[in-house]
């Protein structure tokens, strides 16, 4: 019994490395959309896509990220400036992009951008805090990807969102655990919604990675400006304690994060140039391992798990 059973085991997984092993043809004749190329994954994803072949339409929030990432890479890649919190400008770059594109349409759109901070304990946070993550991982992508679906549909291409480990399993205060939420939210909705159309919709799901958004210097300034910005009864709740305390977890979890941004980029590779891409890639030992699985837990025992490497607050029980 168990020897049938391993054997079909077997031959799903090998049924499943041969599907996964095929890609779609002509890549040279495609164009990808991605945001956020300036640093972190976009960056490295718009080279190694540029290095397949594939026609790169990198979009940077700065001229630097740009000048840098064209010194990086062949010709065929072309950047653009895009503010993902300014209609205006996303406006702007779907016109380029229409404009590169053709008739053909946009195979691929990557929708890379984000930010982390502020973050920290809710109640320490304003709404204006809560709202400047939201617009950029959030509300940004949904606009982003309104503004070009047409020409995506027109090709039959692929959206890829850029969600996160925290989007099923909420680790932090702050506006990023909700926005990444969002993102599994909106992609679900739009891949049924494409499925008609021969559009795929597939979510990236990193675990911790030694990105930019994970900076020990930048995380203290901003947390500490959090702090300052509390109000005195917060401040009192909590304690100097609970916020030194705070800052200590951070950086102990920031070692435990992977450098090796390439888990993520492949998967975004592979869901954009796969015949048969995934509806989810899960980045990282930790994401796949732990996260992921403490996600599906009962909610008191993913309470008890996450709250035991809590700091306590001054007035707690």
């Amino acid at each position: 019994m168990w020897l049938y059973l391993v054997a079909l085991l077997v031959l799903y997984l090998l049924c499943r490395w041969y599907r996964e092993r095929q890609t779609v043809s002509n890549l040279p004749d495609k164009h990808v959309f991605i945001t956020g190329c300036d640093s972190g994954f976009g960056h490295l994803l718009a080279k190694q896509l540029d290095g397949r072949g594939l026609r790169v339409l990198a979009a940077c929030l700065t001229e630097q990220g740009a000048e840098r990432l064209q010194q990086e890479t062949s010709g065929r890649l072309q950047t653009v400036i895009l503010d993902v919190t300014k209609s205006d400008s996303i406006a702007a770059a779907a016109a380029w992009v229409k404009g590169q594109v053709g008739d053909r349409g946009l195979w691929g759109l990557v929708n890379n951008a984000g930010i982390g901070d502020p973050a920290g304990p809710n109640e320490f946070l304003s709404k204006a805090d809560f709202t400047r993550v939201l617009d950029v991982n959030l509300v940004g992508l949904i606009e982003v990807t309104l503004s070009l679906l047409p020409l995506v549909r027109r090709a039959q291409g692929r959206v890829v969102n850029v969600a996160s480990a925290a989007g099923r399993l909420s680790l932090i205060g702050g506006g990023y655990c909700p926005s990444k939420y969002g993102v599994e939210a909106f992609s679900d909705s739009l891949r049924r919604e494409l499925r008609d159309f021969r559009v795929k919709v597939s979510i990236i799901e990193p675990g911790g990675f030694r990105t930019p958004l994970i900076d020990v210097q930048r995380v203290q300034k901003s947390l500490e400006q959090v702090w300052s910005c509390a109000s005195a009864n917060v401040k009192e709740a909590y304690g100097q304690q609970y916020f030194d305390r705070h800052f200590e977890k951070f950086k102990e979890l920031l070692f435990t994060t992977s450098p090796k941004l390439h888990l993520v980029t492949d998967a975004m590779e592979h869901a954009l140039t796969a015949r048969h891409p995934r509806t989810r890639y899960s980045c990282g030992w930790d994401a796949k391992l732990f996260y992921l699985p403490v996600s599906y837990l009962p909610t008191s025992w993913t309470d008890y798990l996450l709250a035991r490497s809590m700091p306590k607050p001054a007035q707690g029980i």
